[in-house]
């Protein structure tokens, strides 16, 4: 059943766009993200414009993210001050990340930008999360090489310090403030809540959990991604609410299913699985650019 999009000015079949909104709200159970570093580019791979990709993606986002993180409630996973702190960074990066979109945009550099910012992000990110979650695999192979909860020197230095119990840390509130800020920017340009910069960081940097590490991150993705879809309405006029609306309604009923499965998965496997997938919309972005460049020269010159 093929549906005409007003805002992306293209005609997709609805069932595709249902179909790829479960998935990646299975993700967002399973991995505390919420599924926008995959859907974007899978919305650009379906003839979607990677300007309404990115403002649509994080409208759905949204949804999925509140799905996700109910259950969490359930379980008392989320720190709640702990994503609080996160959001304050969170909401002033949107609103930088939005100005700079809005920009560049005007310039026609957005398509692609946000094409290579996904390659190099994902790259990176999904290339360190693998390598760690295999040492992490290997400890848990070993008990006698287990290491004790390490001190993060530099987190523990700075000062504003404050306690998060039920992450059971006592750390500065500069470190969540600088991640949130990151990851809000990320929001606004990419189309993505950031949990795959936000997870590996709350767990690395942070020291946090893993289990809380996943409530938290969607708590503070769901507010960050309103934030940034609010903007883009109104300044770029790029969602597309019949896009976001299909998203949504597969967003929501596979974030249900993606939470009971992460509860069935050892931390190190959900993180190691994640990376892959991480690596794997990395190659097919970066594929697509150098396979076909022609695009480039159009995207370069759409603005004028």
């Amino acid at each position: 059943m093929q549906i005409y999009l007003p805002i992306a000015e293209v005609s997709v079949n609805a069932f595709l766009l249902l179909g790829l909104g479960g998935i990646v709200g299975i993700l967002s159970g399973m991995f505390g993200v919420g599924g926008g570093f995959l859907m974007t580019p899978l919305l650009f791979f379906i003839g979607i414009p990677p300007a309404v990709a990115v403002a649509t993606e994080a409208n759905q986002i949204v949804a999925s993210s509140f799905s996700g993180v109910l259950a969490h409630f359930k379980r008392r996973t989320v720190d709640l001050r702990m994503g609080l702190v996160l959001l304050v960074g969170g909401l002033i990066g949107a609103a930088l990340g939005v100005q700079l979109f809005t920009m560049l945009r005007e310039m026609g550099q957005v398509d692609l930008l946000v094409k290579l910012c996904y390659v190099v992000f994902l790259g990176i990110i999904g290339g360190l999360m693998f390598l760690e979650s295999l040492r992490a695999i290997r400890r848990s192979k070993n008990p006698t090489t287990v290491p004790e909860r390490k001190k993060h020197g530099l987190v523990h230095a700075l000062p504003f310090k404050m306690k998060f119990r039920t992450s059971g840390l006592y750390i500065s509130v500069i470190p969540p403030i600088v991640v949130g800020l990151f990851v809000g920017i990320l929001a606004a340009i990419m189309g993505v809540g950031g949990g795959f910069i936000m997870v590996p960081a709350m767990i690395y940097i942070l020291g946090m959990p893993t289990k809380v590490v996943i409530g938290t991150s969607l708590f503070q993705i769901i507010f960050v991604t309103a934030f940034t879809t609010l903007l883009h309405a109104t300044t770029n006029y790029t969602v597309d609410m019949a896009l976001a609306v299909l998203l949504l309604i597969g967003g929501v009923v596979g974030a249900q299913i993606g939470t009971r499965i992460g509860v069935k998965l050892k931390a190190e496997q959900l993180r190691i699985l994640l990376s892959i997938m991480v690596l794997a919309v990395c190659a097919k972005l970066a594929l697509d650019l150098l396979i076909e460049p022609s695009e480039l020269y159009s995207i370069g010159t759409g603005g004028h």
